[in-house]
C-alpha cells in the first residue's frame, strides 16, 4: 500500500479495479480545511487520461508491473509472438494490446513485454529501431516547398517523411515515439 505523501510521476496504482499510471501530481494545502492531492492519471490499458483529486493521507494499492525481454517473432495474422530470451517459452499477444506499435515491429528484434498478475499488458519497444525503405519516390532537387521531404514507405508498412536524398533501398533509423526520420544508416 502506497499513500499520497509516496506519488512520484510513474507509479501505477490500482484503483476501481484499473491499473492508472501518475503523469502529474501536486500537493496543495490551503489556508482553510485539509490537504489534498491533484492528480493526472492515465489509464495503463486504454491511455485515457483523466484528472482526479485525493485527501492527503489516502492508500492505495502499488501495482507491481514487470518490464520482462522477449524477442519478436512474427505474426500470423491475428496475434503478434514474442520469445522470452532465456526460457525459449513464446508468448501469443493480441492486436488489442500492440495497437500502433505494430508500424515498429521487425523480426527478431529486442523488446519488453510489461506484465501485471502474469498477464501482458503492455508492449515497451526500444526508443530507435532500424528499418529498410522498401518504397520511396525519388526527390527532385529544388522542390523545397515541402520542407525537403517525401514520403517513403518502410518494410514494416509503416510510412514516414524522409529527407530527399534518401532512396529505395536505404536503411533508415525511426524515432518510435513520435515515427519521425532520425538518420540514414550506413553499414
Amino acid at each position: 500500500m502506497i499513500s499520497t505523501a509516496d506519488f512520484r510521476n510513474g507509479i501505477v496504482i490500482v484503483e476501481n479495479g484499473e491499473l492508472m499510471e501518475l503523469v502529474e501530481f501536486q500537493h496543495v494545502k490551503p489556508g482553510k480545511g485539509g490537504a489534498f492531492v491533484r492528480t493526472k492519471q492515465k489509464n495503463v490499458l486504454t491511455g485515457r487520461v483523466i484528472e482526479k483529486t485525493y485527501r492527503a493521507g489516502e492508500k492505495f494499492e502499488d501495482a507491481r508491473i514487470v518490464e520482462t525481454p522477449y524477442q519478436y517473432l512474427y505474426n500470423d495474422g491475428d496475434l503478434y509472438y514474442f520469445m522470452h530470451r532465456d526460457t525459449y517459452e513464446q508468448i501469443p499477444v493480441g492486436p488489442d494490446i500492440i495497437g500502433e506499435k505494430s508500424d515498429w515491429l521487425k523480426e527478431n528484434e529486442e523488446v519488453s513485454l510489461l506484465m501485471y498478475e502474469g498477464k501482458v499488458i503492455a508492449l515497451k519497444l526500444p526508443i530507435t529501431v532500424t528499418l529498410e525503405i522498401t518504397r520511396c519516390d525519388p526527390g527532385v532537387q529544388g522542390d523545397r516547398a515541402s520542407g525537403g521531404t517525401k514520403p517513403a514507405t518502410l518494410e514494416t508498412g509503416a510510412a514516414i517523411q524522409v529527407p530527399l536524398f534518401i532512396n529505395e533501398g536505404d536503411t533508415v533509423k525511426v524515432d518510435t515515439r513520435t515515427g519521425e526520420y532520425i538518420e540514414r544508416v550506413t553499414t
